[in-house]
């Protein structure tokens, strides 16, 4: 389904007032551009360092014709000038409660039922990995893909945290940074097709994202990721919000939200 006439109005308004702000402030260096499918309807997954993340990803995709729809709280909907805008473009709210998590799929999958090139932070939030890399997966790109049949393409990218380092207040913009992006080929996972939808299945499709994602932004780093994926929970932090450090309950206990499996 192509765009609304709405929607790319919209669209086009708003790239016409980031990009040039975008190309100012960040010296931006692309590659991969043609391993995003041909056809519509599919999902991307990138990694997820600062937040101003989507603006970038978003300026890669729409420079290739892909107008973005990304998985967005669903409180940023009720924002002034920002929640309309996300309501015009066709974004997808997700309900950061388990009560609102299955509304968030369905919309997800109409959205790619659309031929929509859907946006889904894998990792659900901002890494929490002290060195910035790629941390736990959520499930919700997964079941998605192995649900849908939708190819899930993963990009990698790495320099926007120099402009805005995670939950800074204010952007470092002199001397101009670089933004480096790189399109993987769609993700394989073809061994889970046709298998029951269990959490097993789901875990090591999670892995084998996460897994191709870092391997890619390792690359673009010149380092090599730790031998054991960051989980917060394990860590007892929070997964959700800028006061992410270790929080407990009165007894002691562990007591992370939750938050639905959709991611972002």
């Amino acid at each position: 389904m192509t765009e609304s006439n709405k929607s790319r109005v919209v669209f086009a308004l708003l790239a016409g007032s980031l990009r040039p702000v975008f190309n100012i402030f960040l010296k931006k260096q692309w590659q991969g551009a043609e391993n995003l499918p041909r056809d519509p309807g599919f999902i991307v997954c990138p990694n997820h360092v600062t937040e101003i993340d989507p603006v970038v990803v978003g300026h890669f995709l729409y420079n290739q014709g892909r107008s973005p729809h990304f998985l967005a709280k669903a409180s940023l909907f009720k924002v002034p000038v920002l929640g309309p805008a996300l309501s015009a473009t066709n974004q997808v709210p997700v309900e950061r409660i388990t009560t609102g998590a299955a509304g968030s799929l369905d919309a997800a999958r109409a959205a790619l039922a659309a031929g929509r090139t859907l946006v889904i932070y894998p990792e659900g939030t901002l890494t929490r990995d002290p060195d910035l890399w790629p941390m736990k997966g959520r499930t919700g790109a997964a079941r998605l893909a192995l649900q849908t049949g939708a190819p899930v393409v993963p990009i990698a990218h790495w320099g926007a945290q120099d402009a805005f380092p995670r939950y800074a207040k204010f952007p470092k913009l002199f001397p101009r940074k670089r933004v480096r992006l790189v399109v993987g080929k769609p993700v394989d996972l073809s061994e889970f097709a046709g298998l029951p939808v269990s959490k097993a299945v789901l875990d090591a499709a999670t892995e084998r994202i996460m897994s191709d994602l870092t391997d890619m932004v390792s690359k673009l780093r010149g380092a090599q990721p730790p031998t054991e994926r960051w989980n917060p929970v394990a860590k007892g932090q929070r997964q959700v919000g800028r006061s992410f450090e270790n929080r407990t309950g009165g007894s002691g206990a562990e007591t992370p939200p939750t938050e639905p499996e959709a991611g972002q």
